[in-house]
């Protein structure tokens, strides 16, 4: 008997880090919606950790479940989700990574959205930072941003307001949106240990660009587990650099006047990060002034390259 084709594909890329897949896959086994709705297609990006045996065992455990596991060798986080996307079956795709855990709601919030919203392209949810250890003194919430990605719009479903986008580990596509107008550009997102990001944001501009409506959903929730190696100042530094390089080869696509646009607004930026360093610092907390100043110029070293 032929198998029923899901309602959702969720796409979940992983390289290397197994125990955290496997509280992945943990939470979407808690899903409160009948398995033959959803699948999970996992894409090992050259992981040389037990990834592959940590999978077998869970989904040997879970016969009940849909779960595929394949294997993309080009390295990057935008080839292994493009090629768990071509792997998977559903007319919606939401797509999560390897260091998270969805809430019970997860697929049937975006089954129901898709479904209630027909001129709807895709949409994100809300991200919840989950800290393993506590933060830095130096972490303000604007530091944090490329760090825990953290995203709450209120209780309703709502279009993304200007110039917000679904967070890349929690957005949903129409497939025939993807198929449309193409998948996530691989000169952008995370490479091995490298933290290049933007992929998910060229998408979505994409999509904008093209009149396509964006939703955000609240019944979406993922909660990203932040570990201690995530709060030292060398991944700071190094996650905002790869960020404005992301910025740079984005905008750079879009021509010459979008990347002068995006450089007028980094000064800008530049302006508003001197005043929350003076506030911080009058409050007596200048180390979330200095470091934010230092987010600042890793972007922008990376922007102007």
């Amino acid at each position: 008997m032929t198998e029923a084709t899901p309602a959702l594909s969720i796409i979940i890329a992983t390289y290397n880090r197994a125990p955290y897949m496997l509280g992945t896959l943990e939470s979407l086994a808690a899903q409160h919606l009948d398995p033959a709705r959803w699948e999970a297609v996992v894409v090992n990006n050259n992981s040389s950790d037990a990834t592959p045996e940590v999978f077998a065992a869970f989904a040997a455990a879970h016969p009940e479940l849909q779960l595929t596991m394949v294997t993309e060798t080009r390295q990057g986080l935008s080839h292994a989700r493009n090629c768990g996307i071509r792997h998977s079956r559903a007319p919606y795709v939401a797509i999560i990574d390897d260091d998270e855990k969805v809430n019970p709601g997860f697929a049937s919030s975006y089954i129901d959205f898709f479904e209630r919203y027909p001129e709807a392209a895709g949409g994100g949810g809300v991200v919840v930072p989950i800290y393993e250890c506590p933060p830095p003194r130096w972490l303000s919430p604007i530091a944090a941003r490329p760090i825990a990605g953290a995203l709450y719009l209120g209780d309703h479903i709502r279009p993304f307001p200007a110039r917000k986008y679904p967070p890349g580990g929690n957005m949903g596509v129409r497939r025939t949106v993807l198929e449309r107008y193409g998948l996530f550009n691989t000169e952008l997102g995370r490479t091995g240990e490298k933290p290049m990001g933007g992929e998910e944001k060229e998408l979505f501009a994409r999509l904008h660009a093209a009149g396509e409506k964006i939703y955000y959903l609240p019944g979406a929730v993922i909660y990203h587990l932040i570990p201690a190696s995530k709060l030292t100042p060398t991944y700071f530094d190094r996650v905002n650099h790869m960020g404005g390089m992301s910025e740079r080869v984005r905008t750079r696509e879009l021509g010459r006047g979008a990347y002068l646009r995006r450089l007028v607004a980094e000064g800008i930026k530049w302006v508003g990060a001197l005043v929350f360093a003076v506030g911080y610092t009058l409050r007596l907390q200048p180390l979330k002034g200095w470091f934010l100043l230092r987010m600042r110029w890793q972007i922008s070293r990376g922007l102007i390259g």
